[in-house]
């Protein structure tokens, strides 16, 4: 069973709900100013990748069990928000001096960024509860719940993977600008503080 009308709802909501600014813009951004588009790609990946998992885990109904499980919930979320904590305090205290090049780029780079996207976003239980209050509304009448699920999971990650390309496309136009060493510095401890503060704020709701 397909809506056409229901289909098209989710994707114009799901398209705006990529573009709301929010931590996984932020690593995209930062990646793809600071160290040049293929760490920014790994970074997208590794995001994209978790939603995925996400996606699968609560068409298999991990989902409802965080829903139901709040001692479940809270380990998850406090692991998630360790982590971000745990990365801004070392941007705060050792903000980098210079980008990396493209010719000298520092071997790990990419993966870190990549491992930085993908555990950032499976240790953030909001995206599981958030698939699943917001498919559900999506998903006709008839259809194979975690079938279906799965796949609008799997639409709004490629939604999410074209607004990456789109954000590093434009990043690029403002690495010259933000090369400086003082710039990079200031960037690293300015995102460093906004992941302490997004990792709070997920400790706390």
């Amino acid at each position: 069973m397909f809506d056409p009308v229901l289909f098209a709802s989710f994707a114009i909501a799901a398209t705006l709900l990529a573009m709301t600014p929010g931590l996984d813009t932020v690593m995209v951004l930062r990646a793809s100013i600071t160290n040049g588009s293929a760490p920014a790609l790994y970074a997208a990946v590794g995001i994209l990748l978790g939603c995925i998992a996400w996606g699968a885990a609560v068409s298999l109904g991990l989902g409802a069990v965080l829903q139901a499980s709040e001692l479940m919930y809270m380990a998850i979320k406090l692991a998630g928000a360790g982590y971000l904590m745990w990365l801004g305090i070392n941007l705060i205290l050792k903000p980098r001096k210079a980008l990396d090049s493209d010719q000298a780029e520092p071997a790990g780079t990419g993966m870190q960024a990549f491992w930085q996207g993908l555990v950032t976003n499976l240790l953030n239980p909001k995206i599981g509860i958030f698939y699943v209050s917001f498919l559900p509304q999506f998903i006709p009448a008839g259809a194979d719940v975690a079938v279906y699920s799965f796949m609008l999971a799997c639409v709004h990650t490629l939604i999410s993977a074209l607004w990456f390309g789109a954000l590093i496309v434009l990043s690029k136009q403002l690495r010259k600008v933000l090369f400086k060493p003082t710039v990079v510095s200031m960037m690293d401890r300015v995102t460093g503080g906004l992941f302490i503060a997004l990792g709070y704020k997920l400790a706390k709701s």
